[in-house]
């Protein structure tokens, strides 16, 4: 009998994290889950499914030490790693003008968003190589367009982009590495029940989108799922920009 893949998920406790979890364990994989939300961790183990396939952690992706000790924690568990997706992030992109944009604010989203994405591959890669492992960025599609007011973001995004394709080089062949970019992603049904809202999109939001509709966090688990497959096995540093098209549709102001 084969042994279940085992996938380490960082921010796995709401959102797109959350999303990729639930498919992943439905699809009969074992799943480590890290979080700094004791809540959300709490809420996501009574709401994912197959929960012997599942182990949460408290862990701050920007904090190497933890980190190390919940791959640690991991691999003794499941006793293998095969993938990490990195999702943790600061995931509001907007920070006020630049010209009052603090130092420790734009040090935050460097320090989630990208060192995160770092520590995964530093301290993952030798679990990873003697299975042929992958690992996943969650960059965003706010790495190759914006909007104002939102710099700390989109650079910590864009050096996502950047990183994933040092590190496919880097630990090639034996480890693959993509990311992806998500647009518009409703996640509102996939928060934590306290921070939960109604999800109402208008006629314009579907419309400004090419593929008709905004998105869920089943595309992006779906594409998720397929790049942490052998399937996936010819490509590696690459970005995947899941937007439902809107970043190829022109715009003029009337």
């Amino acid at each position: 009998m084969t042994t279940p893949q085992t996938i380490y998920i960082t921010g796995g406790a709401q959102g797109i994290g959350l999303g990729i979890a639930h498919t992943l364990l439905t699809g009969g994989y074992r799943v480590a889950i890290t979080d700094i939300d004791e809540e959300a961790l709490s809420e996501a183990a009574e709401r994912l499914p197959r929960r012997e396939n599942l182990l949460t952690l408290m862990a701050d992706a920007s904090n190497e030490a933890q980190v190390v000790h919940s791959l640690e924690k991991t691999v003794n568990h499941f006793g293998q790693l095969n993938g990490i997706v990195h999702n943790a992030g600061i995931a509001d992109p907007f920070h006020g003008p630049v010209e009052q944009l603090s130092l420790e604010t734009w040090q935050a989203y460097l320090n989630t968003n990208l060192t995160g994405a770092f520590l995964c591959a530093k301290h993952g890669a030798a679990y990873l190589r003697p299975h042929g492992g992958s690992i996943v960025l969650m960059a965003s599609s706010r790495a190759l367009q914006s909007e104002p007011d939102t710099e700390a973001y989109a650079a910590s995004k864009g050096g996502i982009v950047a990183l994933t394709h040092a590190l496919a080089v880097s630990l090639g062949p034996e480890i693959r590495v993509n990311a992806i970019s998500p647009g518009w992603i409703e996640v509102g049904d996939w928060q934590k029940p306290s921070r939960q809202q109604p999800v109402e999109h208008r006629a314009v939001d579907r419309e400004q989108h090419p593929a008709g509709r905004v998105g869920t966090p089943y595309d992006i688990a779906a594409l998720t799922r397929f790049l942490l497959s052998t399937e996936a096995g010819f490509i590696t540093g690459q970005n995947f920009v899941a937007d439902g098209g809107m970043t190829r549709k022109m715009i003029y102001a009337e």
